[in-house]
């Protein structure tokens, strides 16, 4: 039942001791809010690794030919290994069951790039209408390579966003425009955007056989590169991307004649390893982050209840009038009670919406390596100032209990 006198009670309390309580509220705020900041951090490192390996398809693997290191079944080490189509094509049909696409890079070395009279200082690729999902690269304008490119080696090109911005800007459309690569004329037919950003807009695209038609690249190849499967969850996905990148490591050393331990020979990149690290160390972030902001809030509910101390023992004769005029030791509890979780409530709302409106502003705007777009769940950070309530409740609890249990003619004596 609402008692409008309990209240008139605790404001005028507060109000004999605005200073006080202003502390021991801001000690209890602060740990919200430093909690909610610190976990949106943590959010926003989650989302930062995020974004960061969705650039490329997350469960794609990246693999590039190296140096042998060390000497095996009579060949010396310091051989350059080099990867030729038939190296694409066996993996496929070795371990095809594991791989939902397949592309590589054809690379054009000493080609040089223009459009007329300008010279396009841009790395130009042979590759394959499979990159696209692996990349993650979207369309823009026209098409990406296709399969009828690399069976008829057309002479077609797909260039970056950044390109057409910096190149292509007096033209409505570079779709149809024609460049030249080492001389030989190539119709522009796409434009596409990489997630990765501006650094990954920089490229120009062929088809790999018009490459190794053309530049003499016969059938080498620089770069294989293949996507597997989504899991359901991120531990399988983790565990297909490692045992496919031991099974790729053991087919192309046999193939090439490698020592099995020989990890200079052939280089893998496994994004899935990588982002299993980076997750890794943000849930341990997390958990610190939940430490620190925990320990704070006890400090904050700690004060709260050293603050109800000082409360009963300045109103101890107060407490024994009321018990001699009849009040019940329930009475006295909820009395003591009503203003500690009082004061926890509010302070605990105030820092919770300061927080989470800060983050609401600042969050959106942060562009930090790693870091994007700090959040909280709501429900989450709501959960914990009802904990904080609760816990604001124990905290007053012992001093409310300490004043029922004061003897009534002890209490009148108290000056």
């Amino acid at each position: 039942m609402f008692d409008i006198e309990r209240w008139q009670e605790i404001f005028d309390t507060i109000r004999k001791n605005k200073l006080r309580t202003f502390l021991t509220g801001l000690s209890v705020a602060s740990g919200i809010f430093i909690l909610v900041i610190l976990l949106g951090f943590g959010q926003g490192m989650r989302n930062g690794i995020a974004e960061e390996f969705e650039s490329d398809a997350a469960t794609s693997v990246w693999v590039w030919a190296g140096t042998t290191s060390k000497e095996y079944k009579g060949l010396n080490p310091g051989r350059r290994i080099q990867f030729r189509n038939r190296d694409y094509k066996a993996v496929v049909n070795q371990l095809g069951t594991g791989i939902e696409h397949a592309s590589q890079f054809a690379y054009i070395d000493s080609a040089t790039t223009t459009y007329g009279d300008e010279a396009l200082i841009y790395q130009v690729l042979g590759t394959s209408a499979e990159l696209q999902p692996i990349e993650n690269a979207a369309i823009h304008e026209g098409r990406f390579l296709n399969y009828l490119d690399e069976e008829r080696r057309n002479k077609v090109a797909v260039i970056g966003k950044v390109i057409k911005k910096d190149v292509f800007d007096k033209v409505d459309t570079p779709i149809g425009e024609t460049i030249e690569i080492g001389g030989v004329p190539f119709k522009i037919v796409g434009v596409f955007a990489d997630r990765a950003g501006e650094q990954e807009e920089d490229r120009i695209f062929i088809p790999y056989t018009t490459a190794q038609l053309i530049f003499n690249g016969g059938d080498r190849l620089g770069n294989l590169i293949y996507m597997l499967p989504p899991r359901e969850n991120f531990e399988d996905a983790v565990a297909q991307s490692v045992t496919f990148k031991n099974e790729l490591r053991d087919y192309l050393n046999a193939a090439h004649t490698v020592a099995p331990d020989d990890e200079s020979a052939v280089g893998i990149w496994n994004p899935m390893e990588e982002a299993k690290r980076f997750y890794t160390l943000s849930n341990n972030m997390k958990l610190f982050f939940w430490f620190v902001g925990i320990c704070t809030i006890i400090a904050g509910v700690v004060g709260v209840s050293n603050i109800m101390l000082i409360v009963v023992k300045e109103r101890t004769r107060e407490i024994g009038i009321r018990k001699a005029l009849g009040a019940r030791p329930l009475e006295i509890v909820g009395m003591i009670l009503h203003e500690s979780v009082f004061i926890t409530a509010m302070s605990g709302f105030a820092g919770l919406i300061f927080s989470m409106g800060l983050l609401e502003l600042v969050g959106p705007h942060i562009e930090v390596d790693y870091v994007l777009n700090p959040s909280v769940n709501f429900n989450v950070a709501l959960a914990t100032v009802f904990v904080l309530v609760f816990a604001g409740a124990i905290a007053g609890f012992f001093p409310a209990w300490r004043a029922a249990n004061i003897h009534v003619i002890d209490a009148l004596r108290d000056e």
